[in-house]
């Protein structure tokens, strides 16, 4: 285990706070209110067109800080092995993490790692944790209070990409046209955007559920509805092609609109 933390996990997270091997470490923050976030992730299979399980774990803690309206400053990594995983495939994982990391200029600070008899887990089990700063003006974001009618809903890109790119990956399911996961860490969009626009009401991840699950979960905390067009919703020709296949129907044509509220 020594041997493990010391030239696999120092050696790829190698910063300062981390290779002192203390207990716990010993943050510096500027002034101001804390977000704090954690999340587990549990991935079949653990590599998939346009990342791994150690790229998605690194990217969704920073993501859950930025749509916060924080800062990401500090990374933390808890990794649940199953007896019998490969060190090569590991290390793939650690890589793809430090890398994401040190892209984001977030290093990974602490960490602990298990290791659980074969059958007791699968393959391995990644948990990261991340601190950020929170400017005071921004500390309404996350809660979504101030939202009103006629604001309106925005997107930063095509949905679904990466469930079904991982789906199908799982599925050894071969299109002319590949899917890639659009895993990548947000900070620096939502850093521009509010910088040019401070008044953003509401932003959320929406991984667990998709977009759906997250107006869903808004508008029960509000006093009004949300209506979507459908066919305004941005999806990859490709992921929707895939939900064809598999009888999962979208209405594309503009002549058969369907409203949701």
């Amino acid at each position: 285990m020594n041997s493990l933390i010391r030239d696999l996990f120092f050696r790829n997270f190698r910063n300062p706070v981390l290779t002192r091997a203390t207990d716990a470490a010993l943050l510096d923050m500027p002034p101001g209110k804390i977000a704090y976030t954690t999340d587990g992730f549990v991935v079949d299979p653990l590599f998939f067109p346009g990342g791994n399980i150690g790229k998605l774990a690194v990217c969704g803690t920073l993501n859950d800080l930025a749509v916060s309206g924080a800062e990401p400053r500090y990374l933390s990594a808890s990794f649940i092995l199953e007896e019998g995983l490969l060190l090569e495939e590991l290390e793939r994982i650690v890589i793809a993490m430090a890398e994401t990391a040190e892209e984001a200029g977030v290093p990974v600070v602490t960490g602990d790692t298990k290791v659980v008899p074969r059958g007791k887990a699968d393959k391995v089990f990644v948990t990261t944790s991340g601190i950020g700063w929170l400017p005071e003006k921004f500390k309404g974001i996350s809660e979504g209070k101030e939202i009103i009618p006629g604001d309106r809903i925005l997107v930063n890109g095509t949905l679904g990409d990466h469930g079904m790119a991982v789906l199908l990956h799982r599925e050894s399911f071969n299109m002319e046209a590949p899917i890639a996961s659009d895993c990548a860490n947000l900070y620096p969009l939502i850093r521009d955007v509010l910088s040019v626009c401070p008044e953003v009401r509401f932003m959320r991840d929406a991984t667990r559920g998709g977009m759906a699950t997250v107006l869903c979960e808004l508008a029960e905390r509000q006093s009004f509805g949300i209506e979507l067009n459908e066919t305004e919703i941005p999806v990859n020709p490709a992921v929707e092609k895939a939900c064809e296949l598999r009888g999962w129907i979208r209405c594309t044509s503009p002549t058969k609109e369907r409203r949701s509220s």
